[in-house]
């Protein structure tokens, strides 16, 4: 495991940079760069977790930062469970606002105008002001996010979205370059390639 895991599938803090590496590849670097602590959202900003770092970007750190990371989640969930109990978090967990959350299944079989507004959404989509708008997350494999252009319509002008797999898959090739054949499994398996993000 050493052996295939150690010194093998390295790259360096500014070849990661430079491809725009995010999540897991560039923390093995040693690049502390995490969007849920760097530009938090939702109640990230509330939460205690650490961001894993590596030293060499090499398969190990890899392997090293998603351990540690499933660690923390752990202890993000506790957190959070701990707080859904307290009063102060009682409460709806959607908008009360037709216009862009479906109504209650049990409405929609038993009302006529749940029915409609929910066919309405699915057919015609929420109306959202024009304009344009990026919106990322930190997915399982780094940065996802949404390029979103509306022209005030239900359904967007333009959407584009930046997988973190198909960033990975950019290197991928150079992580491998003077291995053996048999390292291409574990490289592989810690850049965690998702093919529908590829896609």
């Amino acid at each position: 495991f050493i052996d295939r895991m150690r010194d093998v599938g390295v790259i360096s803090t500014a070849d990661a940079l430079s491809y725009g590496y995010t999540g897991v590849i560039l923390r093995s670097t040693g690049v502390p760069r995490d969007l849920r602590k760097d530009t938090p959202y939702l109640a990230y900003a509330e939460l205690d977790f650490d961001v894993p770092v590596g030293i060499k970007g090499d398969n190990y750190d890899r392997y090293y930062v998603r351990m540690r990371e499933m660690d923390e989640s752990v202890y993000m969930m506790r957190q959070l469970a701990e707080r859904l109990q307290r009063a102060d978090y009682m409460g709806p967990i959607n908008v009360d606002d037709r216009r862009c959350t479906f109504p209650d299944k049990g409405l929609v079989y038993s009302e006529i105008e749940s029915l409609i507004n929910h066919f309405k959404l699915v057919m015609d989509g929420p109306k959202v002001p024009a304009g344009e708008v990026y919106l990322a997350h930190e997915g399982a494999n780094g940065e996802l996010g949404f390029y979103i252009v509306s022209t005030g319509e239900g359904v967007p002008y333009k959407v584009h979205v930046r997988s973190p797999s198909f960033v990975a898959m950019g290197i991928a090739s150079r992580m491998l370059d003077g291995y053996q054949l048999a390292d291409l499994i574990p490289t592989f398996g810690s850049i965690n390639m998702i093919g529908g993000e590829c896609d």
